[in-house]
Parts: structure tokens; C-alpha cells; sequence
């Protein structure tokens, strides 16, 4: 595996019976990139996660994630990296604070340094006010904030970031992608999903999935470049049209 690389993947594929949600794709992501996984809903993003993460067996191919081969070492995965799903991660029956303790705890951090890691997070997302009341009874903004900070709480190599910005408004997914430059900012390799076409813009390279394939993959400004169009939803339009 190349040093430099954090994700290698090659010609992994899933199938359900004879339906293959994921079609024999080949990329690597690099230490600390900001890498786009692109693709309407259906396109197979999901699918691929899961198998990247562990939580899922691919049917053929290979894949190795920090380091871990993710058919033979899963659970070394699970511990190297975070997570923040597509279904919002934390308990909405549990305070703010609760929600960090406990998965510090799950991350297997001491309890002085979930303490330590508790006041930092609640200070740097301004949560000082809301910090013992129900996750709950946050707007979804803060919680989707809270999510990934709470997915970064054991330094992981990568964090795996499922649709984060579904269903808020603008500025709050401007913010959001801030956190995100932050990380990358800080050598973490950030690898997300989306079908927003305008976050391509954001990330430092983008793969573009059409019926579980990987039909382009570039920087957004060499992609734009190459389908001789302005923005990356018009990218994706004509790999849609074929």
C-alpha cells in the first residue's frame, strides 16, 4: 500500500442476489484529502461506505482502510476511524454532555481525557448554555455539528461522513463545512457523501457514482474542465444523461 494513501480500493463490488448495488470501483484517498463520494440517491454511496467501514462484507475485490484490510481486519477498522451516519448518531434521550461521554467512552479514551476532550468540544461549538439539556431538543443544525465533532473525539485517521448536511439550511451547511476544512486542516482525511452537486466544489477530489459505478473521478476544477461546463451539477448531469 502507498504510504501516502489512507484508502485503497480495488474493484470492490456488492451484490444483493443478482442485483449489484456496487460495480467493481477502484479509487485511493489520501492522507488528509477532503474526498467526495458523489452520486444520487441510489447511486450505491451508501453501499460502499458500509464495506469501507467494516460494518458490511463486500462480495468481491479489495479495500484497504487506515491501514486494515476490511474483509480479515474489521474491527481495527471500527477503532481507526468516525463515523457519522446518514440517521443522525446521538441520543436524543441523553444530555449534550452524555452524548460526548458516552462515546468517548465506546472510543475507549479514559475517563480524564473525555472530560478534558467534553470541555473543549462543548467550548469550541459554543454549546456551553445547552450543555445539560436533552440532544433532542437541539435543532437539527447543532446536532448534525455535535455529530461530527462527537465522530472526531478519538483522532481517528479518517472520519466517514454519510449525507451530513441532509436537510438544513444553507448557512448552517456553510458552517459545517468549515468544521470540515478544520479536520482536513489538522491531517485528518475526511471522506463524504453527498448529492449535493455544490459541496463537490469543496472537496479536493470527487468521485461520481452512476448506478453503482464510478464513472469520473478528478478535482471538481479538472472535471468542469473536462465536460466543458461552469458548475459540478452540470457534470453530473451529463454523466447521468450518459
Amino acid at each position: 500500500m502507498n504510504s501516502n494513501n489512507v484508502i485503497q480500493v480495488k474493484k470492490l463490488t456488492k451484490m444483493f442476489g443478482d442485483f449489484t448495488a456496487v460495480n467493481a470501483i477502484t479509487f485511493e484517498v489520501k492522507k488528509g484529502e477532503i474526498f467526495g463520494f458523489l452520486g444520487a440517491n441510489g447511486a450505491g454511496k451508501t453501499t460502499a461506505m458500509k464495506m469501507l467501514i467494516g460494518i458490511s462484507n463486500p462480495t468481491s475485490g479489495k479495500a484497504n482502510v487506515a491501514g486494515f484490510d476490511v474483509y480479515s481486519n474489521a474491527e481495527d477498522i471500527k477503532k481507526n476511524i468516525g463515523y457519522m451516519s446518514q440517521k443522525f448518531a446521538l441520543y436524543d434521550d441523553l444530555t449534550v454532555r452524555e452524548n460526548i461521554v458516552f462515546f468517548g467512552g465506546i472510543y475507549g479514551l479514559s475517563r480524564k481525557l473525555i472530560k478534558e476532550k467534553s470541555d473543549v468540544l462543548i467550548e469550541e461549538l459554543s454549546l456551553q448554555s445547552v450543555s445539560n439539556k436533552l440532544v433532542g431538543a437541539l435543532p437539527l443544525g447543532w446536532k448534525q455539528k455535535l455529530s461530527f465533532s462527537v465522530s472526531l473525539i478519538h483522532n481517528p485517521k479518517i472520519v466517514f461522513l454519510d449525507e451530513p448536511t441532509g436537510g438544513v439550511d444553507p448557512i448552517t451547511r456553510r458552517q459545517f463545512w468549515e468544521l470540515i476544512y478544520k479536520a482536513a486542516n489538522q491531517g485528518t482525511t475526511v471522506f463524504v457523501t453527498t448529492h449535493y452537486m455544490d459541496e463537490a466544489e469543496y472537496c479536493d477530489r470527487v468521485s461520481i457514482m452512476v448506478n453503482g459505478k464510478i464513472e469520473a473521478l478528478d478535482t471538481p476544477k479538472k472535471l468542469k474542465a473536462k465536460f466543458n461546463v461552469d458548475n459540478m451539477n452540470d457534470v453530473f448531469l451529463k454523466l447521468a444523461r450518459g
